[in-house]
């Protein structure tokens, strides 16, 4: 018994986190962007997951952390707020992610937190906001002018896209009905028209345009039962990674459609946690 509460009581500290809500980072045009920061109970974290929502670039919320339970494993998780597209239209989103990252870079030390070891994660939406930031430091209509810490780098050492869109030139003839049936009100609100419409803007919006030899590490998860966004979407990510000879990891979550517990499971969030620790190298 007494061995059983000892293993019980570790498992709850190893579990347990500090958070600390609603940071303001930036505040463009008026509006105010807020971070809350999850951190492992005890130790140095082993790194920062900069997370960023779904909700098809027009809804959803920083309280929406799928990997939150990656705190249990040594990370802290700064899940930020973006401007939304009914709100503001693209790159409006790119600019407040990267000023997100220059600021808790900017205030790394203060934070507690290793300004070297910084990875950009997200799912849905927010894991092809995370994909286009990460692949796209220095470019000068994506980097923005939002914040206080424009010389401060905005540059990540990882990325993690949970099913998210890589080429918004191909996911619509890539994609089911349903996904029609999302996509284009979402794209509309996003780009301000469909990608045909303005297809300079949708290239700049997609990712696979964007990777060359510098890009760094990229994990990509996606169920091939997904009806929102076509697995085809991380495949084409996987293949611009491969031709520029940048490491990837694309695990196929077999039956699984958009989201769900194989993406928050302990077996994904171990194998996360490998891919980072393999990569992210002290």
């Amino acid at each position: 018994m007494r061995l059983l509460l000892a293993f019980l009581c570790f498992f709850a500290l190893a579990r347990a986190e500090t958070v600390t809500r609603g940071l303001i980072f930036a505040s463009p045009g008026g509006t105010e962007l807020r971070f809350d920061l999850h951190r492992p109970a005890q130790g140095q974290p082993a790194g920062l997951i900069i997370w960023v929502h779904g909700g098809a670039w027009r809804s959803g919320s920083r309280a929406d952390v799928d990997l939150k339970g990656l705190t249990a494993y040594g990370w802290a998780v700064a899940s930020v707020d973006y401007r939304l597209s009914p709100q503001a239209k693209f790159p409006a989103q790119i600019h407040d992610l990267k000023a997100a990252i220059r600021h808790l870079r900017a205030q790394a030390h203060t934070l507690g937190l290793p300004a070297n070891r910084f990875v950009i994660a997200g799912s849905s939406a927010g894991a092809h906001l995370a994909a286009l930031v990460g692949v796209s430091n220095g470019h000068p209509e994506l980097e923005g002018a939002v914040g206080d810490d424009l010389k401060t780098s905005s540059d990540v050492q990882a990325i993690v896209s949970l099913y998210g869109a890589s080429n918004l030139t191909t996911i619509l003839a890539q994609s089911t009905p349903h996904g029609l049936s999302v996509r284009r009100p979402a794209l509309d609100l996003f780009l301000g028209g469909q990608p045909d419409a303005v297809p300079e803007l949708a290239r700049l919006a997609s990712p696979v345009f964007h990777v060359d030899a510098g890009d760094p590490p990229l994990l990509l998860m996606h169920g091939d039962q997904d009806p929102q966004i076509p697995i085809n979407q991380s495949h084409e990510l996987a293949g611009a990674y491969e031709a520029a000879g940048r490491p990837v990891v694309f695990k196929v979550a077999h039956g699984s459609a958009h989201g769900g517990p194989a993406f928050t499971s302990e077996a994904s969030l171990r194998l996360i946690d490998a891919f980072l620790r393999e990569h992210l190298k002290p």
